[in-house]
């Protein structure tokens, strides 16, 4: 069969869907990125806040769309919303062929062929979410110069707003020399920027009973070929100064991290279930500055929190102007069914919920683009990814750029620029998101960032 893979969400349910499609491929099938060429589309979901659910639904629906014009179409959903929701994707959505939950991924195979039997019945497959393989031989659907290493599965964090222990359950790590050897694998491949994903990599290890994050950087760090080793997601309170060193020991790790804070206010932090409060978010960032200047830090917040004040939300204001995160992304807050959250009292209006959530935004905006003004006239080492075919420029990142996150460097340049090579660029212009250069030869400048 042909096959069309719509993955929706975040890089770990990438990962997830690069293990299926070498699975599918393995057993004879051959894939499309066209849904209307496909005899099969396989829709795998994400279904952690509302927006991402209604856009998993809009997919389903579209495939299912397909089939009026392609009768013998078979419409299969996975991930995220198919494990939370498979009874009513079942009833509201019966077009559907099958409703797969995510431990039963590598049963996918199994599943197509039973579909393609004459008057073969609607399936629902689901299994322990452990089934779900932490790792296992993949395709890489990232352009080659980049990959996602998904090194643990679900979380114990138990955040009250937070559905994913719901959906993926309990943190399980993966074989510290199973990631070395997929990364070893990965460089083999051409791949030169690794991106480390979990649903909280700093608790990488915890459930084995040692936290294990600092020799698994060690590990990657050796490996050749690899040049940049880029960190998504560490959580405040397991900033210890042993992984503060091991980013600094470590050349390859990039001088990057994502803190997914999300409030400032210990009250706040509190009611989410958050295990630090103000000084713990504080003191993490105060170190990570101290012990590497050059560190570029991401953060998310939510705002309208059920019971948070006028007062509450001034506070977080001011937190933002006083820390001047390098990125920062701002969701109003989504009461997801069965969290503690969704059941507290003091849920805020949508459109207040809303317009926090934008005043925060404008107050990054500005923060960003004053930032990156700083940046004009310095010299970055960028990696190449590709060229925006409309303006003829290459789109380039610095260490300080995750790829399908944060913003360009955007580059001039007469002579053709290769992805997943590297060059030294010279800023010039800056917007509020991106930053805008052109090639420098080695000596002609010795400012390289």
């Amino acid at each position: 069969m042909k096959i069309a893979i719509i993955s929706l969400g975040c890089p770990k349910n990438q990962v997830d869907a690069d293990v299926f499609c070498h699975s599918l491929i393995k057993a004879g099938h051959t894939t499309t990125a066209d849904p209307a060429e496909a005899d099969a589309i396989i829709v795998n979901t994400c279904g952690f806040i509302e927006s991402a659910k209604t856009e998993a639904i809009e997919n389903i629906l579209d495939a299912c769309a397909l089939k009026e014009r392609k009768p013998g179409l078979k419409v299969i959903v996975t991930g995220c919303l198919a494990e939370r929701y498979r009874q009513e994707i079942r009833k509201e959505m019966p077009e559907v062929d099958a409703v797969v939950g995510i431990g039963c991924n590598a049963a996918l195979p199994a599943i197509l062929e039973r579909l393609a039997a004459p008057d073969a019945a609607p399936e629902e497959d689901f299994g322990p979410k452990t089934d779900l393989a932490l790792g296992g031989k993949r395709v890489i659907s990232t352009p080659a110069h980049y990959a996602y290493l998904k090194i643990a599965e679900g979380c114990n964090n138990r955040c009250h707003y937070c559905a994913i222990p719901l959906i993926r359950g309990p943190l399980r790590s993966r074989p510290l020399e199973d990631c070395v050897a997929e990364a070893r694998w990965l460089a083999g491949e051409g791949v030169k920027e690794l991106v480390v994903v979990a649903q909280d990599p700093t608790a990488y290890g915890e459930d084995w009973g040692k936290n294990s994050i600092c020799e698994l950087l060690d590990e990657l760090n050796a490996v050749e070929g690899i040049r940049w080793i880029r960190i998504l997601y560490a959580y405040p309170e397991r900033i210890t100064d042993e992984f503060i060193a091991a980013m600094q020991r470590n050349e390859k790790v990039v001088r990057y991290l994502d803190l997914p804070i999300q409030h400032c206010n210990t009250r706040i932090l509190k009611a989410m279930n958050r295990r630090g409060d103000e000084e713990v978010v504080k003191n993490a960032i105060r170190r990570l500055r101290a012990a590497m200047p050059d560190i570029t830090l991401r953060t998310t917040l939510i705002a309208g929190y059920p019971g948070e004040t006028e007062a509450e939300f001034e506070q977080l204001c001011e937190f933002v102007k006083e820390t001047r995160f390098e990125r920062l992304g701002c969701f109003a807050f989504s009461p997801e069914e069965g969290t503690p959250a969704a059941r507290m009292e003091g849920q805020l209006p949508e459109e207040e919920k809303q317009r926090r959530a934008d005043v925060i935004m404008d107050l990054q905006a500005r923060i960003s683009a004053d930032l990156l003004e700083k940046k004009v006239g310095s010299v970055q080492t960028v990696i190449c990814d590709g060229v925006d075919e409309e303006s003829g420029l290459y789109l380039c990142r610095s260490a300080a750029d995750a790829p399908e996150i944060d913003g360009n460097i955007c580059v001039a340049s007469e002579s053709p620029l290769y992805p997943g090579e590297f060059y030294r660029v010279k800023i010039d212009e800056s917007d509020m998101y991106d930053l805008f250069g052109y090639v420098v030869e080695e000596n002609e400048d010795e400012s390289a960032q």
